[in-house]
């Protein structure tokens, strides 16, 4: 297999980016999903790295499977969970009683995100370089 590691890596600095631009435009639930989306492909660039196929949405879940040998911190699977949170509730007006997905977020949220997010990014990377 080809790894794909550097690619997956770009395009999560590029997600994250999204990120931030979408905090200061204060389109925070985007900021939120570009997050966990950034830290899902950072994850699957250390995958690559490793020369392993893997499948599935959930950071946390990807962060877990690693073996122990490249298994972050708990800390830091625990910051990928608050990111798992992101992955359908900022998308989806129809996950919340009422009122979109925009109602819902607010600046901190997406701060946090993207603090989490770039955690797992420098792991990830210190892996992967």
């Amino acid at each position: 297999m080809v790894s794909r590691a550097n690619d997956w890596l770009k395009q999560a600095l590029r997600d994250l980016e999204h990120a931030k631009r979408s905090l200061e435009l204060g389109y925070y639930e985007w900021a939120c999903f570009a997050s966990q989306q950034a830290a899902k492909k950072a994850v699957k660039a250390l995958f690559q790295k490793l020369n392993i196929e893997i499948w599935g949405h959930s950071v946390s879940r990807l962060l877990q499977s690693l073996s122990d040998e490249h298994k972050p911190p708990e800390k830091l699977i625990d910051e990928a969970k608050e990111l798992d949170r992101h992955y359908i509730p900022t998308r989806y007006p129809n996950f919340h009683p009422e009122g979109a997905p925009m109602d819902y977020y607010v600046e901190e949220d997406a701060r946090r995100a993207i603090k989490n997010m770039e955690e797992i990014l420098k792991f990830c990377k210190g892996k992967i370089l």
